[in-house]
């Protein structure tokens, strides 16, 4: 307690620096491939979620907006991060045992010495050139499990994006955390 107070104005300074909190509710913007989608509910429609025309329309009672625009999101990140990672792999003749999409506080992904991959779901709200980066990352642990410089030379090969797609989860990927 002694060390959080003596570092109090530290601490208040940070949190004041995060990005606003976006709950996933009824009128609300969220990011899907770097572009704002506006969450519409949408109670007697038919089916969970849908995009449509910039918007992440959502079925159901109010008090189930936020888990099915949540579980859209994971189902999508799944879905287009899944086939990003199919490619890259192919290009390098090596497959991922298997594809988990998580929620992830300290990472964007990771790959297990079994060559299993781990994606954020979040990441499915950053652009496709940070989703192509991370992709290429973890795709190159599968030949790499390093840092080293022919892992680098690997992930240049996968994709043009790096110094960009660094950079841009550097300024603003602490926004991604800060949604739901």
């Amino acid at each position: 307690m002694a060390l959080l107070m003596g570092h109090a104005d530290w601490v208040s300074d940070r949190l004041a620096a995060l990005p606003e909190a976006v709950a996933l509710a009824d009128g609300a913007m969220v990011p899907i491939c770097g572009v704002p989608h506006r969450i519409r509910h949408a109670p007697e429609a038919r089916g969970a979620a849908w995009l449509l025309d910039e918007e992440l329309h959502v079925t159901g009672a109010p008090e189930f907006v936020a888990r099915r625009a949540r579980d859209f999101l994971r189902q999508e990140a799944k879905r287009r991060l899944g086939a990003l990672v199919v490619a890259k792999a192919g290009l390098i003749g090596i497959a991922p045992k298997r594809l988990t999409v998580k929620d992830t506080r300290s990472r964007w992904g990771s790959c297990a010495p079994d060559k299993s991959l781990m994606l954020s779901w979040r990441l499915v709200m950053a652009p496709t050139f940070v989703q192509d980066y991370v992709v290429a990352h973890e795709v190159a642990h599968l030949r790499h499990m390093n840092h080293g410089r022919q892992f680098w030379a690997l992930v240049d090969e996968l994709t043009p994006h790096t110094k960009t797609a660094i950079t841009w989860l550097r300024t603003e990927g602490a926004r991604l955390l800060r949604v739901g």
